[in-house]
């Protein structure tokens, strides 16, 4: 059987999209339980661009600036691109980045519209040949034909804050490992496309409406199990099945569920 089919009896998989639902199941046939809680996603801003969340970080997902769409790529390995940058100091130094960390000016951070945020990236000023390396944590600049808004010191350090903008080729570097002398000189891949992943199809904040749910889906579903979770607004028991190693994989079980199997609402996690 094909690992995309998680069901005991055979499935027709619609087609994978890439936009994660964030809603979650409010609806079950009648008799598994007697309410269902609703989980309603934190409102709190996302720290990082984390996949161990429970759920695809915020910052990954697309949006919306100035009536054009952005899609955050899944994966940094690879990318490179030539285009002008630019940067940004004092009227947001000390306001908050997409990713919710504060802005710093003097930090070697830096804004891009798709990378993975917290990937590394090399800078290389192709008017005066200087480099430097920058790790993304916010989101732009949406100004027609630019490709990275760089902090103040990032930007100094390359010889760009008089001119304003400089031509640049950026790099991905991936994720720090190893540091020397504060500047990371090691890397791993940023992958938001692989790993573990499941779909939630419940949420209830009594426990055996949760048992009740698991056990009427694990007669049908392989991998039925419940997960706990616990925030500011309580304990709530998840109730998710399948286990796939893509993301794309679990989204095309959530797409069939949604379609053919008479689920209202179901969306795709990370674990």
């Amino acid at each position: 059987m094909p690992l995309t089919y998680e069901k005991k009896y055979p499935l027709v998989l619609g087609i994978g999209i890439r936009l994660v639902c964030l809603c979650l199941f409010c609806a079950v046939s009648a008799g598994c339980a007697k309410s269902i809680d609703l989980d309603l996603p934190d409102k709190r801003p996302a720290p990082s661009s984390r996949k161990d969340s429970g759920k695809i970080s915020a910052t990954q997902r697309p949006y919306k600036v100035l009536g054009k769409h952005y899609t955050p790529i899944a994966s940094a390995h690879g990318f490179s691109e030539t285009g002008i940058a630019s940067w940004y100091g004092k009227k947001f130094h000390g306001r908050k980045t997409a990713n919710g960390e504060t802005y710093d000016m003097y930090a070697m951070t830096a804004a891009h519209k798709t990378l993975p945020m917290s990937t590394w990236v090399a800078v290389h000023n192709l008017d005066n040949n200087q480099k430097i390396k920058v790790r993304i944590n916010d989101r732009g600049p949406f100004v027609t034909g630019r490709i990275i808004d760089l902090s103040y010191t990032g930007a100094r350090k390359i010889g760009m804050t008089g001119p304003g903008t400089a031509r640049v080729r950026v790099t991905a570097l991936g994720a720090a490992t190893r540091y020397a002398e504060k500047e990371p000189v090691a890397f791993r891949e940023l992958d938001y496309w692989t790993g573990n992943f499941t779909v939630q199809v419940g949420a209830f904040q009594e426990k055996a409406n949760a048992d009740r749910f698991r056990e009427k889906l694990s007669k049908s579903y392989l991998n039925a199990h419940i997960m706990v979770h616990e925030d500011h607004r309580g304990r709530f028991y998840r109730v998710r099945i399948g286990r796939f190693s893509s993301l794309k994989d679990a989204e095309r079980f959530r797409d069939n569920l949604l379609k053919n199997d008479g689920f209202a609402q179901a969306f795709a996690v990370a674990e």
